[in-house]
């Protein structure tokens, strides 16, 4: 299967937000950006997201005619090729997947996935979905635990360049099979690796937090919680967090 272009940088502010300026220029892609290092990488819900020497740094931007929330659900494909880039480097089921989309290696954080969209005049929709991997190094002043592959592993971690090579692959498969069938083998391969389904869980929205049990994915992508009333409560956006008393 062809993976679209590969553009590379040795430093670049945010590979996202070149994404969006090219987005905005009336570029749609497909093209992977990727960059060595980023001054000003973003993560989710506005956080800082640094990438070292050694890490992986891409963004995919391409255009779609979907809905924006239909759109959205590619963070979920963008989890499943970082987990398939896992099980290559560290083994099959070494790592799990934390809803929405982080790939979780032993209980600590190895990646994060940021996907940004925006309305085209023509109707169509660009999408551009950055994708941070800590191959080589993880940041320890961060809120949740965090790892890298090269903890796991006996030799050197794989170079970026080469682990977006295995990535891309693994992403246009799963988004191949997403727009033939639409979400729910998305969904299905997901749940199959998911972290803490089942589990006790605390969902931190933007203005309010709930104690509950993780029970599953909607076939939209959204998170069941099984409050302790017995109610389901859908979470849409927002962190679960699983441990906490």
């Amino acid at each position: 299967m062809r993976i679209p272009a590969i553009e590379a940088y040795d430093e670049i502010d945010s590979t996202n937000a070149e994404a969006r300026r090219r987005a905005e220029a009336g570029e749609g892609g497909p093209v992977w950006i990727t960059a060595l290092r980023q001054t000003a990488g973003r993560g989710r819900r506005g956080r800082a997201w640094n990438t070292s020497t050694g890490n992986l740094a891409a963004t995919q931007l391409f255009l779609t005619p979907m809905s924006p929330g239909d759109a959205a659900q590619v963070s979920f494909i963008a989890a499943l090729a970082v987990a398939d880039l896992a099980d290559a480097c560290l083994g099959p089921d070494t790592a799990r997947l934390k809803w929405p989309n982080d790939l979780m290696i032993h209980g600590r954080k190895a990646s994060g996935i940021l996907v940004e969209s925006g309305q085209r005049t023509d109707g169509l929709l660009w999408v551009a979905v950055g994708i941070g991997v800590n191959l080589a190094h993880h940041p320890v002043d961060v809120e949740r635990p965090a790892t890298s592959f090269a903890d796991f592993m006996s030799g050197p971690p794989p170079q970026p360049r080469d682990a977006l090579e295995i990535l891309a692959r693994s992403f246009e498969t799963w988004r191949s099979l997403w727009e033939r069938e639409g979400f729910a083998p998305i969904a299905r391969a997901w749940t199959a690796r998911a972290h803490g389904l089942g589990e006790p869980c605390v969902a931190r929205l933007p203005n309010q937090t709930h104690r509950g049990v993780a029970e599953g994915l909607d076939l939209d992508g959204a998170l069941r919680l099984r409050l302790d009333d017995g109610a389901v409560l859908r979470i849409t956006a927002g962190d679960v967090f699983f441990g906490e008393g």
